[in-house]
């Protein structure tokens, strides 16, 4: 009987010497903090692209130092069955353990990355800009953004494609494809456009994108002091409507594609181009850069006036004077031009 009770005391011991190797052979593989974060971070993130598989995973774990130990975290993926990471941007936290990064990376649960563009003048640096936030290349975007069969399917050519993208900050999930940010965008571009924006544009007889082909002009002419604006898309709106030409030095600028012009000669206004307001009248076919919302809005809110010329004011403060009158308006073009003369601005 003693011999029993012993046996069975020595077996109960066993049972639970391996109970608790086992639960600690768990903890060590499930969960126990396995990541490694530089000193002074509390997380990092690391980005799974598009078609990565485990080894591959491996690889990007071990070039930034990431596991504390690797044999666990393979432990742990193995019986999870864990073998195709998703793509994305994932946040590591200090404190994850194995279980804890191998659900986020099976799950796909990523970090979405803010996306903010503005100012943007061609195609190609849009396609730049967005390259660095997303994994889609700027190769790709920008065949989209040239592809006039793709791009109808929205209401958009290659030439008008930039009006479509309003500036702003935008949360993506890094992994989005140049096709996903394009449809994305489109999206937002409808958002905007409230009722209540499209009956102001109706109302000017404009359609949205000649709203923001305008805004673009009107923000390229005033970049220091946005409360001229209104009065600025007042004065193209009157020439628009008496059929006068806009006669934008921005638009002449972009004509020429050459962003460093400083001061417009005669010669400039001599280019063959849809973008010379000087020999084209109305609208030019696409903006000139993607208009911040407040000029989008300052047009649709225009300043009701009877000004036909603008210039920059002598003491270079960045305003303009507004005239009536061509006599009017030469009186103060000489006192700019004598201005920007007697600094060398050339």
């Amino acid at each position: 009987m003693r011999r029993n009770k012993k046996l069975y005391l020595q077996i109960f011991i066993a049972l639970i010497i391996l109970a608790i190797a086992l639960f600690s052979g768990l903890y060590i593989i499930f969960f126990k903090p396995n990541v490694h974060i530089p000193q002074g971070k509390k997380y990092v993130y690391i980005y799974v692209p598009t078609g990565c598989g485990f080894e591959q995973l491996m690889d990007t774990l071990s070039t930034h130092n990431l596991l504390k130990c690797q044999s666990t975290f393979r432990l742990a993926a193995r019986a999870k069955r864990f073998r195709y990471p998703r793509p994305g941007r994932y946040k590591v936290i200090h404190s994850f353990n194995n279980n804890h990064l191998v659900n986020i990376l099976r799950a796909g649960l990523q970090s979405p990355v803010r996306l903010t563009f503005n100012n943007i003048r061609t195609r190609e640096q849009l396609a730049a800009r967005v390259s660095h936030y997303l994994e889609a290349d700027s190769l790709s975007i920008l065949n989209l953004l040239c592809n006039d069969d793709y791009l109808k399917q929205f209401g958009f050519s290659s030439e008008d494609i930039l009006a479509m993208f309003i500036p702003d900050t935008y949360e993506f999930f890094w992994n989005t494809d140049a096709q996903g940010f394009i449809k994305r965008m489109y999206l937002e571009y409808r958002k905007f456009w409230t009722p209540q924006r499209l009956q102001k544009a109706k109302g000017i007889g404009l359609s949205p994108k000649q709203v923001i082909v305008l805004a673009s002009i009107v923000q390229a002419e005033q970049m220091k002091h946005p409360d001229e604006w209104p009065r600025i898309a007042g004065l193209y709106i009157n020439r628009l409507h008496h059929g006068i030409p806009l006669q934008s030095d921005p638009t002449l600028i972009y004509a020429w594609q050459d962003f460093s012009i400083k001061r417009v000669y005669d010669f400039h206004k001599k280019i063959d181009s849809p973008y010379n307001t000087y020999k084209y009248a109305g609208l030019p076919p696409g903006p000139i850069i993607t208009p911040d919302p407040r000029a989008i809005d300052a047009v649709l809110n225009y300043e009701h006036h009877n000004y036909l010329y603008m210039v920059a004011r002598a003491d270079l403060s960045g305003y303009h004077h507004f005239s009536r009158t061509l006599s009017e308006h030469n009186y103060y073009a000489r006192q700019y031009q004598r201005a920007i003369s007697r600094l060398g601005i050339r």
